[in-house]
């Protein structure tokens, strides 16, 4: 059975980033007293009593907007509605009622689906009467809460799993599958990459960059496997981010790296890389992700000069941090290389998983430390054993007399020497040096 549906609806600025953010214990949407500043639609999976459903942050009906994106914000909302299995309508009980709110009301009276009515912001006396007035709108009782102040949000909670008895209490939980983080400058297709792969319009999908602010996780099925991609904000450099929205989204894209199981590093061919790519590229490096380099727009490449091969060179060149990521070339908007794409990130997760023993392990660094021995001016650096203590990404403990001179160079060695020995030749190695004087080798690592 799926994973029921919840989408909160309601005019601009009435809180439903804020109602997600206070039912998820965390801050998933962004909230910013800006009208319009979801666009679309962003959810989150939640687990409440032995239940789970997937709560749904909309763009606010009415919205004008300044980038003309009014359509597409009205579609989204049209969608998550029409999918919803329960709506919460939510208004701001501070304003009170308006033409809009009752605008939607009959528009959602017209979908014949289950509806709460929640007066948001109640946190005054004044507050609670403007909320009752919303009787008029004959949508039963309004439920009161204060999102900001975490008023009522349990009991909220507690009434959304009521309302539909017929959700399974002994349904597994959801699980979300491997997560694919994408990744890139503004407008390199990352929603269009999105949506083919969800086969659905869940992202926006503009010509205007920086269209997807928010980190928007979206499940999918492909082949009978779970799958869950999120697509990030556009990213810009640091000195053009000039406001709050800007710097959440900045900090949405570098969290979602950190939850990716595989990374997709998305460039538009037809652009030269820029220092926004070679950050995103050190960010995935430093949190040892593995990635694949995708260049985007292949079809139009060779247009503007720009022949794959050439372009594998140019990009190896700028980004030496990952000269073991494997490269990519697809066309997200014509579906070109899309299914060779998803066998690579699976491979490279497979990769990332595999675990080797602890005598094969130190055969290879033996032979690495005689093929090439660390040097230090008056020092004797020594490496006495190693063994693996994790996977995703595969990490090695590794005993020496001293880590300072493991650092750098001879640290790109070893990782070389293992990516050769084992499973792991396109995937990030984290080897944590730890001090030891003497270390006799255990008996199963000897050659």
């Amino acid at each position: 059975m799926s994973i029921p549906n919840v989408a909160i609806v309601g005019r601009p600025n009435v809180g439903k980033s804020s109602l997600l953010n206070a039912m998820a214990g965390r801050r998933v949407s962004i909230v910013e007293p800006t009208a319009g500043v979801t666009r679309d639609r962003v959810s989150f999976f939640i687990q409440w009593k032995d239940r789970e459903f997937e709560l749904v942050d909309t763009g606010g009906l009415g919205l004008v907007d300044e980038a003309m994106l009014k359509q597409h914000v009205h579609s989204q909302i049209e969608v998550a509605m029409e999918q919803a299995d329960l709506i919460l309508f939510l208004f701001d009980a501070k304003d009170g009622l308006g033409p809009m709110d009752e605008l939607i009301a009959e528009k959602l009276r017209k979908l014949k689906k289950p509806v709460l009515l929640v007066a948001n912001k109640v946190e005054s006396n004044r507050d609670e009467l403007e909320a009752v007035d919303a009787y008029s709108l004959g949508m039963g009782e309004p439920y009161q809460v204060s999102a900001k102040e975490g008023y009522g949000v349990s009991d909220l909670m507690d009434l959304i799993v009521e309302t539909m008895p017929h959700w399974p209490l002994d349904e597994p939980k959801g699980e979300q599958g491997l997560k694919l983080t994408i990744v890139g400058k503004r407008n390199s297709g990352k929603s269009t990459l999105v949506n083919l792969l969800a086969g659905s319009e869940r992202v926006i999908v503009s010509e205007i960059p920086g269209t997807t602010r928010d980190a928007v996780d979206v499940r999918f099925e492909r082949d009978g496997k779970l799958w869950t991609a999120i697509d990030t904000a556009g990213l810009r450099k640091k000195t053009k981010v000039q406001d709050a929205i800007e710097f959440f989204s900045l900090a949405r894209s570098e969290r979602s790296i950190r939850r990716a199981d595989v990374v997709l590093l998305m460039f538009d061919m037809s652009e030269e890389i820029s220092q926004v790519d070679k950050k995103l590229a050190a960010f995935v490096v430093q949190n040892h992700k593995p990635c694949i380099l995708l260049g985007n727009k292949v079809d139009l490449a060779e247009d503007v000069g720009k022949e794959p091969a050439a372009w594998e060179n140019y990009l190896r060149e700028q980004l030496p941090g990952l000269s073991f990521a494997p490269i990519s070339f697809i066309s997200a908007l014509e579906e070109i290389n899309i299914e060779e794409t998803m066998k690579l990130v699976e491979d490279l997760h497979e990769q990332s998983g595999y675990e080797t023993t602890t005598a094969d392990l130190n055969k290879v660094l033996q032979r690495a430390k005689q093929m090439h021995a660390p040097r230090d001016k008056g020092a004797r650096p020594k490496l006495f054993y190693a063994t693996q203590v994790d996977k995703h990404p595969p990490t090695l403990l590794v005993f020496v007399n001293d880590p300072r001179y493991f650092t750098g160079q001879y640290d790109r060695y070893l990782q070389n020497q293992l990516r050769h020995a084992f499973p792991w030749k396109e995937v990030p190695i984290r080897l944590v040096y730890k001090r030891r004087e003497k270390v006799d080798l255990p008996p199963d690592s000897r050659s």
